[in-house]
């Protein structure tokens, strides 16, 4: 394995005059540049990370191929891509660091996930050793997870799952929980304020989500830089001062920061 101190495994890179999708929720109107994400990191004793294709650039994933071209041993990809892609197209995205693929869900209508073009997809991410990264409220992670799962393929929950705090939906908290013990889903300690969680909030979830898988070997933990929508209520160094308050433990701090990373973004094959 490569001398790692650390791997932020989320963040955005952008630029406002690359071509945007039609459909875009939000369109950001300031560079968000690959020197600036690994000047951050270092500044904060991270080594290195893994870029996440923002929704808003679509299936274009050409601006975070060149800045992983720029950065092959510091940095990895999760690519955004048409279900139907061929694998030319997927030995392209693989050679030039992409490990994985992302479906952001939030807003978006849910597919059935056991339908054999979905199933194929992922299993073809699968063989590959991809990853299938999913945005989505977490009172819809248990009716998702399973669909994708039953391919193979490591899921990966952004952001803590966006859970939901309101009574009403314990039950689909704890049928989410439920999932998690023997499973290939990883969860990324990323962007608590995406859901509206405190520190304190967050901290909690954590407890209960390390209790529910028996141990911490599939945390990762992510920026979330540069926090598009909430640029100004947080930087980045707040959230690696969030999550030190939250694990205090320094073997758990390697596995979350090192260790587990490496793993599923193949940094231990630099």
């Amino acid at each position: 394995m490569p001398n790692i101190s650390g791997i932020d495994t989320h963040a955005h890179i952008f630029r406002p005059d690359l071509p945007m999708t039609a459909d875009r929720r939000y369109a950001p109107g300031y560079d968000a540049l690959v020197d600036t994400f690994i000047g951050n990191m270092r500044e904060n004793g991270l080594s290195h990370g893994v870029l996440v294709q923002p929704s808003f650039l679509g299936t274009d994933n050409s601006f975070m191929l060149d800045a992983l071209a720029h950065h092959p041993g510091v940095l990895r990809g999760t690519a955004v891509v048409d279900p139907a892609i061929g694998e030319a197209e997927l030995d392209v995205l693989e050679h030039g660091g992409v490990v994985g693929v992302r479906l952001n869900l939030v807003g978006q209508p849910l597919a059935d996930y056991t339908d054999a073009a979905w199933q194929a997809f992922f299993g073809r991410l699968a063989r590959r050793h991809w990853s299938v990264e999913i945005q989505r409220g977490m009172t819809d992670l248990p009716a998702i997870l399973p669909a994708i799962g039953q391919s193979g393929v490591a899921v990966i929950v952004d952001h803590f799952g966006l859970p939901s705090y309101a009574p009403e939906h314990a039950a689909q908290l704890q049928a989410f929980l439920n999932l998690l013990p023997d499973s290939n889903i990883w969860i990324k300690l990323s962007a608590p304020y995406r859901s509206q969680s405190d520190a304190t909030q967050a901290a909690d979830l954590l407890a209960r989500l390390r209790a529910a898988y028996g141990h911490s070997d599939h945390f990762l933990w992510g920026s979330d830089w540069p926090h598009t929508r909430f640029e100004d209520k947080t930087s980045y160094a707040q959230q690696v001062d969030l999550f030190k308050a939250m694990v205090p433990d320094t073997a758990e701090r390697q596995k979350i920061l090192v260790d587990n990373p490496a793993r599923i973004f193949h940094f231990d094959n630099c």
